[in-house]
């Protein structure tokens, strides 16, 4: 659809501070690689990741998010007041319920009224809000709204390194399963 009322205002990226190289991951995982004689290189050689960045253990994406949405708001010159919408578009939750986009929404001081809401589908569920938020701005529902994401990916890399290392009877089929884990 082309749209002739709607275009995006800011974009702000919170980068997380820990880097994590797939050379730190796969020296880690070296006693599995030694077992199965895999070799060391292939992690950014099939996924063409050098890195991955977290942020520090126990953060919520909402406590990020909530930042991000503050920081795009300004830097979009629009008043918070005319935020009509706020879809939390991450795979990444606080928790199952309420809504992590309702955290959010309270640490950015949105407008009560706002429609509030998280859009979960994979890698897509950024996209899938700027869609939506699109189409309710093109309608006439709302004048303005932010699409936030926070991905928090070290407890999924961490918990399939320690999964790896402590299955004994691991076999290279075994590990395949894992690998798209490994480059989040």
């Amino acid at each position: 659809m082309r749209y002739q009322k709607v275009c995006i205002e800011s974009v702000v990226c919170m980068l997380p501070p820990h880097v994590v190289t797939s050379d730190e991951i796969e020296a880690r995982l070296l006693p599995v690689y030694e077992r199965l004689h895999l070799p060391v290189g292939r992690l950014e050689l099939m996924s063409g990741i050098r890195e991955r960045r977290f942020f520090d253990p126990g953060t919520l994406p909402g406590q990020i998010s909530g930042e991000t949405v503050r920081r795009a708001i300004e830097t979009s010159g629009i008043d918070a007041q005319y935020m009509g919408a706020l879809i939390h578009g991450s795979v990444c939750r606080d928790q199952m319920e309420p809504a992590t986009a309702c955290g959010v929404h309270h640490a950015a001081v949105l407008p009560s009224d706002a429609l509030v809401l998280d859009v979960s589908n994979a890698c897509l569920g950024l996209l899938n809000g700027v869609v939506m938020l699109a189409d309710m701005i093109e309608l006439g529902r709302i004048r303005a709204g932010v699409v936030v994401g926070t991905e928090i990916g070290r407890p999924l890399v961490e918990g399939t390194i320690e999964s790896l290392l402590k299955a004994p009877d691991l076999s290279r089929r075994d590990i395949k399963p894992a690998f798209a884990s490994l480059t989040i």
